[in-house]
């Protein structure tokens, strides 16, 4: 073996000890960029099929989605790379798709709206895809101002118990409103103004998850506790039972009062989630399904919607020309999409009612058939689960079970969506996130991203190096004195 030596005169910066320094930690923006514009080239080329198959032609609206698709994401993108230079980066990437195959779909509905109106001989409505573009725009103002304004994360902690109150005063604001100003389709879930509408419930389960976490944390020590011991379980004591008791009568109550059957399994779901996340205690899963159990049971004994709920959901076709028409369409889109799908622009997703909104899936399996509806819940698999990697990843205890909450929260929220449509359970009247018409699911969402972000840089952030300083007495070399 040969050492080859460095020519005569030439020096080799080397760090004390000699050792290099280790290389810089890349924070791949450059691959989240990179994703992005491959987003931004799959939804432009989807709205050519879809104007291709459906009008025959191209027109400028393409142009005008497209533009403003791309200039609203690649200015998110840097956003984060200003802000959240270290966020996991494939975050930001599967929103965009996800959003931006959302707006495809709204934008096919609206051209066979105006086909249907055209052939009753009345005016077309007003694109909604073109509204959606709006509140798209609106929701990354909303994520860029969180990624710029909220330094660290942590100080939520400090103002859980009055983000907790908000999120309370947000639920209830609906439930006592009159219902000409509150009530669309049976559900008190609104707030209708003149010029919009905005669903509180979409924020307040940001600020409840806050709470949650705080409190968890806080008070882990009482919920840790051991209780009694049944069948194998560790069962909490009877006076740390409060917190799930409280989120249990706040579902509850909202299913009482707002009639919204989706927001209380929600809200319910990631608390109990949230609990067993900060405890390993398989007793809160028990005593949580217990409960959800004995509501479930009371609701149907006492309300009359919910009976009406899982009557349709047990037997849709029987009453096919009322309350059942809207699942049965939806079924039979799916049987019709298959295996393959229609293709873009080619089904006839409009013939189920709010095909936009709650019923988007049903569009989603219809013309992308079951290959399509795959791979749009694995990209949703996928965002759950770097949200879950973020939890793991991050230091302090808030920020796991933060991050934990809002990743739950999307994963419960879309298994009720997709199991409503599909008939697994009953319907409930929840939105496919980042997908769905309506501004403020979007607005909402964008904002738990935003946090799910600072909470991925944080973790991703490397420490920072320590600071030299003058050696200690014990570690300092030996010197020669002399004296003069």
């Amino acid at each position: 073996m040969s050492v080859s030596s460095a020519p005569s005169g030439a020096s080799f910066p080397s760090p004390p000890g000699g050792f290099a320094p280790a290389p810089e930690q890349s924070t791949r923006r450059t691959a989240e960029l990179l994703l992005i514009c491959a987003a931004i080239a799959i939804t432009t080329l989807s709205l050519v099929l879809v104007e291709a198959s459906q009008e025959q032609t191209i027109t400028w609206d393409l142009a005008k989605y497209g533009i403003a698709y791309a200039a609203l994401f690649l200015t998110a993108h840097a956003a984060v790379r200003r802000w959240a230079p270290h966020a996991d980066p494939l975050l930001l990437p599967i929103v965009a798709l996800l959003n931006g195959l959302g707006l495809v779909l709204i934008h096919r509905l609206d051209l066979a709206d105006a086909a249907t109106a055209a052939y009753y001989g009345r005016e077309a409505p007003s694109p909604d895809a073109t509204q959606q573009v709006l509140w798209t725009a609106l929701a990354i103002a909303g994520f860029i101002a969180v990624l710029m304004l909220l330094r660290d994360y942590r100080l939520l902690a400090r103002y859980s118990y009055t983000l907790g109150l908000a999120g309370l005063v947000l639920l209830a604001i609906p439930a006592v409103l009159p219902a000409s100003m509150s009530e669309v389709n049976g559900a008190k879930i609104w707030i209708k103004l003149p010029f919009f509408s905005i669903q509180p419930g979409e924020f307040a389960k940001i600020l409840l998850i806050i709470f949650f976490a705080s409190v968890l944390v806080s008070k882990r020590e009482l919920f840790t506790t051991a209780g009694k011991h049944v069948f194998g379980l560790d069962l909490p004591r009877a006076r740390d039972l409060g917190p799930i008791l409280v989120a249990w009568i706040v579902s509850i109550g909202v299913l009482v009062l707002e009639k919204d059957l989706g927001t209380s399994l929600l809200l319910f779901g990631t608390v109990l989630v949230m609990l067993y996340v900060a405890t390993e205690r398989v007793g809160w899963l028990v005593i949580g399904g217990a409960l959800l159990a004995l509501g479930f049971v009371l609701a149907y004994q006492m309300f009359g919607h919910v009976r009406v709920r899982v009557q349709t959901w047990i037997d849709p076709l029987g009453d096919y020309n009322n309350t059942g028409y809207q699942i049965s369409q939806s079924l039979f889109g799916l049987a019709t999409g298959g295996v393959a799908g229609t293709g873009l622009g080619s089904g006839r997703p409009s013939q189920v009612p709010f095909a936009k909104t709650d019923f988007i899936v049903a569009t989603i399996g219809e013309e992308l058939g079951l290959i399509g509806l795959a791979a749009v819940l694995m990209l949703f698999l996928i965002l759950i689960i770097r949200g879950l990697r973020t939890a793991l990843a991050v230091r302090d205890s808030f920020g796991k079970l933060l991050a934990a909450g809002l990743s739950f929260t999307i994963a419960i929220q879309l298994f009720v969506v997709v199991g409503g449509v599909t008939k697994l359970i009953p319907l409930t009247g929840l939105t496919t996130p980042f997908m769905s018409y309506g501004g403020s699911s979007l607005l909402a969402n964008y904002l738990l991203l935003a946090l799910l972000m600072k909470i991925s840089d944080s973790a991703r952030t490397p420490p920072e190096p320590k600071k030299k300083g003058p050696a200690p007495i014990a570690d300092a070399p030996t010197e020669m004195l002399r004296r003069t």
